[in-house]
């Protein structure tokens, strides 16, 4: 997602697409009076969440994040004359529950079945350990700003804009052009355990942010459009570790369609996550809205797997390093569809909200899993809401998603096919 002044007003994820639309949708008022202003933001967000399906039975929690992450930001903007504003976003993740800037799956380190076990990776039962091993390095990282290298004090957002009469340019750590298409199009935007990209969160099927990038917005009469790169930055070859993304977006009162594309590089320069996104929206009098997008992600050259070969030949050599790095990549490899389509109706303080996704698998992994439920916020004032979800995931033969929220991952469940079904109750708050 992306941000730009609405992100401002509203700091919830699910506005971001619209919140580039607005912000240059400014440009032309801009008066020249070298006005500056920074303002503090966030939200907080915290409840109660019991899940079902997991190794240790049936798991309750406080958890931040129920329906939105709990984050604080710094924004600011200096108006400077002719059409032309600088603008900046430091945003920050925190949880609320424990104070961390990070987060670790309801179920905990544990991998799913078909990442973790020998046989289902195609390897002989005795490089088991060697599994493991690998096993243990990624479920290190295996969470919410977690893997090395992270960590950031300004994990959400980070960056500097200008904003010009023809666009707006800007330069940082932003969320990614396809990212913005679903978050645009998904009835939850990003809330709860019953938002989409909550049953591919790991592998991850959007890259969701891109560090080191520079993108350009532009808005006119309904139609907004966005461009990004990413620069590796390694040195001595641009290919390693790139990114390119961009989406395009027409709206009018009645409805609205966009489409979104994300493309980046391994770290050996390989083509990696491809997501291509198409969303469509309607709403239906001042109280309704239909929402829908799919979305095809490909992956032939996973992220990060290339040093697993090097870190296990001192152990067991070459050959069988080797073996279980290419078992690993291919079981990490993506083809696959995420569909989703959702209902909001809006009466009084109140809002309920419906969604269907389906996540459709089809390498040999056969990873399937659908979710579907409920949420319900009832407005105490224009800042505070009360929040209930109810959203049940339907595993495949092996698919084994567990929910979780929008500040945390749910995990995997006890056993490949197995299904979980997620209580949550909450209160957020926005300042």
């Amino acid at each position: 997602m992306s941000g730009l002044s609405t992100c401002f007003n509203v700091p919830a994820l699910r506005a971001v697409a619209v919140a580039s639309a607005v912000c240059c949708a400014g440009i032309a008022s801009a008066q020249g009076t070298g006005s500056s202003t920074v303002t503090l933001y966030g939200i907080a967000d915290i409840g109660y969440t019991q899940v079902t399906g997991l190794k240790a039975g049936t798991v309750s929690q406080i958890a931040s994040g129920i329906m939105e992450g709990s984050r604080w930001g710094l924004k600011g903007s200096e108006d400077l004359g002719g059409g032309y504003k600088t603008i900046f976003t430091l945003e920050n993740r925190f949880e609320l529950d424990t104070g961390a800037i990070g987060s670790k799956p309801i179920s905990g380190s544990q991998l799913s079945d078909r990442f973790s076990q020998a046989a289902l990776l195609g390897l002989p039962a005795q490089l088991q350990p060697a599994v493991n091993a690998v096993d243990g390095l990624l479920a290190a990282q295996y969470g919410v700003n977690t893997a090395p290298g992270e960590g950031r004090l300004f994990d959400r957002q980070a960056y500097l804009g200008l904003i010009t009469p023809v666009g707006a340019i800007l330069a940082g750590r932003q969320y990614t052009p396809a990212f913005e298409t679903t978050a645009a199009y998904d009835i939850m935007g990003t809330q709860s355990g019953l938002a989409a990209g909550q049953i591919v969160a790991f592998p991850a099927v959007l890259e969701i942010r891109a560090s080191n990038s520079i993108a350009y917005r532009i808005v006119k009469d309904g139609i907004s459009a966005a461009v990004m790169y990413g620069m590796g930055e390694v040195a001595g070859d641009s290919d390693k570790s790139r990114f390119l993304g961009f989406n395009a977006n027409y709206k009018t009162d009645v409805f609205s369609v966009g489409f979104g594309y994300n493309t980046k590089n391994n770290e050996l320069g390989q083509k990696s996550l491809t997501t291509s996104v198409l969303g469509a929206s309607m709403n239906m009098g001042t109280t309704s809205t239909v929402s829908t997008f799919v979305a095809k992600i490909t992956d032939d050259n996973p992220n990060g797997l290339s040093a697993i070969a090097p870190a296990l030949t001192p152990q067991i050599g070459a050959g069988a390093a080797g073996l279980v790095q290419n078992a690993f990549i291919n079981a990490f490899k993506q083809d696959g569809t995420l569909f989703h389509i959702g209902y909001r109706y809006m009466t009084g303080p109140s809002t309920i909200s419906v969604a269907y996704n389906q996540y459709n698998d089809n390498r040999p992994s056969d990873a399937d899993v659908k979710s579907y439920g409920v949420a319900y916020s009832y407005a105490l004032s224009k800042r505070t809401d009360l929040n209930a979800v109810v959203v049940r995931y339907d595993n495949g033969s092996r698919g084994q998603v567990a929910p979780g929220g929008n500040g945390y991952l749910g995990g995997v469940t006890a056993s490949a096919g197995t299904n979980s079904t997620g209580l949550a109750l909450g209160v957020s708050h926005r300042f």
